[in-house]
């Protein structure tokens, strides 16, 4: 079996998926500017953005884009592409945060290198305009992408990160097989053999690896019920073996199906009741219902425990078959047996598929309320452009609100913490085996220093929330309100097996920039104010806001 170390390296905590970068590099590659999954779908701006930067393609700033919604920070490359006339695929509207498919790819990228060949006529999904013919025989005369058939190319595929990245490599001539040298994660391939017991050059032999190979062999050889050796479910079953025996509830061993099912959710859509989850001690437990979604209106709250699925107890299952149990088709009513605060009951959650918000932003007079219900692709792209806005506004404060967010990328919670930090500002120091480094922000503050703030976190405020409330905290830049965090503070690898399973494991710990632990004991709020019916914890931020006025 061959492992593949996966390109993107995941920092992940129990309800968030934060990437951490392991280094700086200096040049722009296509690791620099592409550094999702590899499974992950590539949007048409992050292509835009990634294929204007490698290619050193240029525009003007007074060229007027017809498009709506276009984030401030990709306007650049955006504006170089249209220049350029390589956006016509797109057709009016270029919707910047939709999945770009292969055959969009290539039109603009051929487009931007003004490159031209006789159109293809040999597979039939490729005929749709000349333009995409042309860009299809020019991808096929030099080699840059493999038809998917000798009559389909598949141009109307979503391009993955991955077949991105390799892509893109390939129309710089890089050859494309390996990865950039200037990558700040590189690939690693681990092949196994029989005869090659060990899966690293200077670590040791899968324990007691000649009693297993016997012991199967036996079974193989003697077991009466020949019909029900499993090899398949043998292997993963010792593999989940392997992992558990580390007692830590945040590694995991995914099977294939659990793998495909745990990076549709890091991907930010949501399918069953719309709650995030995790195994506390064999118990499904909320951690997060999301956003108006089923579980937030059928009620169910952070730290609900789920007991049965339409009377099945899901006791002695594994924390996919129990997340299994949970999910099912749109529309869908399942009923759930709850345990809260020592008492239990049955809740009936109507099934759907969430498609996660991020930024939601109200006034209260002078104060702006900003409202993070996770950490991923837009409040990496939106959230300045907005803040920017507020501060135009000259706001007489500002109320982060990071209740019940369960966290997501490093990077941005990064950019999140950027608004309010100057430039260098530490966010969070990272642990492991082989050394520390410290998370630093990358641009200038979007909101003056002189304008106040109040950060709002309860118990469901895990990860990058935990990453960003801490470092405003220890900054001295903003006053937390609210209740103890989730107290989620290590750090997970994702890394996929050529059969599609996967392991989730932990390889360092976070702490704040003040070297405060997180995992295990959470933020503790300046100002604690117990969640009641009546938002008396936003009441707090105001008030406090209010009292800092000159």
């Amino acid at each position: 079996m061959r492992i593949i170390r996966s390109s993107v390296k995941s920092f992940l905590l129990s309800v968030g998926l934060v990437l951490l970068p392991l280094s700086a590099v200096a040049a722009v590659s296509v690791g620099d500017v592409l550094r999702m999954a590899d499974s992950a779908p590539v949007s048409r701006g992050e292509f835009i953005r990634a294929v204007v930067k490698v290619l050193g393609v240029t525009g003007s700033d007074k060229t007027v884009l017809p498009y709506r919604r276009i984030p401030r920070d990709l306007e650049p490359q955006v504006k170089a592409a249209f220049a350029a006339g390589a956006l016509k695929t797109f057709g009016d509207e270029l919707f910047a945060g939709q999945p770009i498919t292969r055959g969009q790819a290539l039109e603009v990228t051929v487009a931007l290198q003004h490159l031209t060949a006789k159109p293809a006529t040999q597979y039939r999904d490729a005929r749709a305009t000349d333009r995409l013919a042309q860009a299809v025989q020019v991808a096929v005369d030099r080699g840059w992408m493999v038809p998917r058939s000798s009559v389909s190319f598949g141009v109307a595929e979503v391009l993955t990160g991955k077949e991105a990245r390799l892509f893109l490599r390939k129309v710089l001539g890089e050859g494309g097989e390996q990865p950039d040298a200037t990558d700040t994660i590189p690939t690693v391939e681990i092949r196994f053999t029989p005869a090659t017991p060990q899966i690293k050059s200077g670590t040791s032999e899968l324990p007691k690896a000649q009693i297993l190979e016997a012991l199967w062999k036996i079974i193989e050889q003697d077991y009466v019920h020949e019909d029900k050796i499993n090899a398949d479910d043998a292997a993963y079953k010792a593999a989940e073996a392997i992992v558990e025996s580390l007692g830590d509830p945040y590694s995991t061993f995914y099977r294939p199906a659990g793998s495909r099912a745990f990076q549709s959710r890091i991907q930010g859509e949501v399918s069953g009741i719309g709650a995030q989850v995790e195994d506390r001690d064999g118990v499904l437990t909320i951690t997060t219902p999301l956003s108006n979604s089923p579980a937030e209106k059928a009620g169910l709250k952070p730290n609900d425990q789920i007991l049965a699925v339409d009377g099945k107890s899901l006791q002695g299952l594994s924390y996919e078959e129990m997340v299994d149990q949970v999910r099912g088709p749109k529309g869908s009513v399942v009923k759930l047996r709850i345990r809260r605060n020592g008492s239990e009951f049955d809740v009936s959650v109507t099934r759907d598929t969430i498609k996660v918000p991020e930024i939601e932003i109200k006034w209260q007079e002078e104060i702006a309320i900003v409202k993070l219900m996770q950490f991923g692709k837009l409040s990496e792209t939106d959230l300045r452009p907005q803040m920017l806005h507020i501060q135009e506004q000259d706001p007489k404060g500002i109320i982060l609100d990071l209740r019940n967010n369960p966290g997501g990328l490093l990077h941005a919670a990064t950019v999140v913490a950027s608004n309010f930090l100057p430039k260098g500002s530490g966010i969070a120091i990272i642990r492991s085996r082989s050394g520390e480094r410290t998370e630093t922000t990358e641009d200038e503050p979007t909101v003056d220093a002189s304008v106040p703030m109040v950060v709002l976190v309860n118990g469901g405020s895990a990860s990058a929330s935990e990453i960003v409330s801490a470092a405003l905290q220890d900054a001295r830049r903003a006053t937390v309100v609210g209740e103890q965090t989730f107290g989620k503070g290590t750090v997970q690898e994702v890394l996929e097996f050529s059969d599609k399973s996967s392991l989730k494991l932990t390889i360092a710990e976070w702490l704040s920039p003040l070297a405060n632990k997180i995992d295990g004991v959470g933020v503790k709020p300046d100002v604690v104010v117990p969640t009641a019916e009546r938002d008396e914890q936003l009441t707090k931020a105001i008030a406090i806001l209010k009292s800092k006025r000159p």
